[in-house]
């Protein structure tokens, strides 16, 4: 699927599309993400800041589908692990960008070359538009390769 459609696709999603989460970019090469999380009444916590959850959601799958389309069908990808820290009260619209390099991508492959299991962690700030950081967010993401694409 091209990346516009599965863009577009995501933004109809409803973790997505009913938390006010909207997908702003998402490059040709599956290189790099831009995402929004509107704040609304309806998803602001009880001290009229962004909610926890939602930060985190707005953050959830990129580095895992970005990792699927750069690596190919040949290497099985998972998220393994996350966490969050809250830096400051999000109390306006907040950003995330993810940027996965070609060479994040070629370390991936390398060190997964042999069928080993690869274990890398990945970051996020989420900002304002202003660039006042929100949230950190970690994952780290299981990468290996599949066995029909190993070499014996």
């Amino acid at each position: 699927m091209r990346p516009a459609t599965f863009r577009r696709l995501l933004n109809f999603w409803p973790p997505f599309l009913f938390n006010s989460i909207r997908v702003l970019e998402l490059d040709e090469d599956w290189s790099r993400a831009r995402v929004v999380l509107r704040l609304r009444p309806w998803n602001r916590n009880y001290v009229r800041s962004q909610f926890g959850g939602n930060l985190f959601a707005m953050t959830d799958p990129f580095w895992m589908l970005l990792a699927m389309h750069r690596l190919g069908s040949d290497y099985y990808v998972w998220d393994k692990a996350a966490a969050i820290d809250f830096v400051s009260p999000g109390r306006e619209d907040v950003y995330a960008s993810f940027h996965l390099t070609d060479a994040m991508a070629e370390e991936l492959r390398t060190a997964a070359a042999a069928g080993d299991k690869v274990l890398r962690w990945f970051e996020t700030e989420v900002t304002t538009a202003t660039g006042d950081v929100v949230a950190r967010v970690r994952k780290q993401l299981y990468v290996r390769l599949k066995p029909r694409a190993r070499t014996p």
